[in-house]
């Protein structure tokens, strides 16, 4: 059960951040870290990718739950959420490289 609700408070988190990319954009990932500038993040395709992750991690959770009734819906959940937390770390990662490499210069 501990399951369910954690990835659903992830999924529905994550849409939530993505409606409300435009604040978490001014408000939070445009602010500077100590030292290190604002990243990736603080663009409008990064606050989407993150939100994305969060959003596969939710769905990654959800099917461990599922799995306890249902393997195969369960393990396609898994796939599909572990499919694009890969996919979306790569992207994420990129776009931080690019972003640092454009602050150096």
């Amino acid at each position: 059960m501990a399951a369910l609700v954690s990835g659903l408070v992830l999924i529905f988190g994550g849409m939530l951040m993505d409606v409300n990319r435009v604040w978490l954009i001014r408000h939070v990932t445009s602010r500077s870290l100590g030292s290190l500038a604002p990243g990736y993040a603080s663009s409008d395709r990064g606050v989407r990718i993150y939100t994305g992750l969060v959003r596969a991690i939710g769905v990654i959770v959800l099917s461990l739950w599922v799995l306890s009734w249902s393997v195969e819906i369960g393990g396609l959940l898994l796939v599909a959420g572990t499919g694009g937390f890969v996919v979306l770390s790569a992207i994420a990662i990129t776009g931080e490289v690019k972003t640092y490499h454009a602050l150096k210069h």
